[in-house]
């Protein structure tokens, strides 16, 4: 296992980190099961696990805890929260209030006095970012986390929360988590670019593209997987699913699965620190780390490049994070009384 170093924080980890999102009721409800998949996974050399609260509700992070009991100090853990733990308003976000509170919850069941790293799950637009990198600097000097970071973040909220705290004299977040694989490359324009910029580690989600580039979604075929019964609309994708087909000979030619081929591409890029896999089962698990030692040629890239252009995305994946002003059309548009007036 060849490690690489974690941005500035100074954390060795594997390029290959271990998504928990699939140990609890959403994924694999037997906590045995799950447990084997871990100790399997930090066998192979494996040495970064990411779970959050909101993963089967803090299931996940429960399974996690049972399994680090006595090797709790050889891996470096990471949580995150900020999506809604409950129906009450203030379970959600990245306000000082709920992240000290849902920290809380998730050392305990995780059952550790602290996490090497906590993340912000998704950005939250309805806080100022000084007030969470307040709560996080408190946090990180409590000893109950030693590194802040971030998930699904803008280029352009990084920069700004850079700027904060240099100006305030906080915490830096020095991760982010944003999605990207060979059918998602739009990390590669701003976000990778500039956390390279700010020395910050990233550790990339859905290199596998949620599932399409595992081959077993094909044009023409209907396919049904744990994941189709949740309704994801990138699998059915046409464009995508015509980009499938095109990396498959491409695969092919360089004699490995489709799969080891798209975690190769994740790891290759130097803006990248390690890929998120999220196994459910021991086969998943042990299928992937087969291609742990694969490195792609000039040419294979080369051949990447053509199909799925550097910097674009082709269709959009589902988890991915849309920002209100997408999402919401009247942040975008005048109201109607303006627009007849005018």
């Amino acid at each position: 296992m060849q490690y690489r170093t974690l941005g500035r924080t100074g954390f060795k980890v594997s390029p290959y980190a271990l998504g928990a999102m699939m140990f609890g009721a959403i994924g694999n409800p037997d906590h045995d099961d799950s447990i084997r998949i871990i100790h399997k996974a930090l066998d192979a050399g494996i040495n970064f696990i990411d779970t959050a609260d909101a993963y089967s509700h803090g299931e996940s992070e429960q399974i996690v805890g049972k399994a680090l009991k006595g090797r709790r100090g050889d891996v470096v853990l990471a949580t995150k929260a900020g999506l809604p733990m409950s129906e009450d308003p203030n379970h959600k976000g990245a306000s000082g209030r709920w992240l000290v509170r849902a920290l809380e919850d998730s050392l305990r069941r995780l059952d550790t006095d602290h996490v090497d790293l906590f993340q912000i799950h998704r950005p939250d637009p309805e806080t100022d970012i000084e007030e969470t990198l307040s709560a996080l600097t408190d946090l990180v000097r409590a000893g109950k986390v030693r590194a802040i970071g971030t998930s699904s973040m803008p280029a352009s909220d990084v920069v700004q929360a850079q700027w904060v705290s240099e100006r305030r004299g906080l915490a830096r977040f020095r991760t982010e988590q944003p999605p990207y694989s060979i059918l998602d490359r739009g990390a590669e324009r701003e976000v990778l670019p500039v956390a390279q910029q700010y020395g910050m580690g990233t550790l990339v989600y859905s290199p596998l593209a949620g599932g399409m580039l595992t081959g077993r979604y094909r044009t023409g075929k209907r396919t049904d997987t744990h994941r189709s019964q949740y309704g994801f609309k990138h699998l059915a994708d046409e464009r995508r699913l015509d980009a499938v087909e095109q990396l498959i000979p491409v695969a092919q030619d360089a004699g490995i699965p489709l799969t080891h081929l798209a975690m190769a591409f994740a790891i290759a890029h130097p803006g990248v620190t390690s890929a998120l896999i999220g196994p459910r089962t021991m086969d998943h698990l042990d299928s992937t780390l087969a291609g742990l030692d694969v490195t792609l040629s000039d040419e294979t890239l080369d051949r990447i490049d053509q199909i799925v252009p550097p910097g674009t995305e082709i269709g959009r994946l589902d988890m991915a994070y849309n920002p209100p002003a997408i999402e919401q059309a009247g942040l975008r548009r005048r109201p109607a009384e303006w627009r007849s007036a005018a």
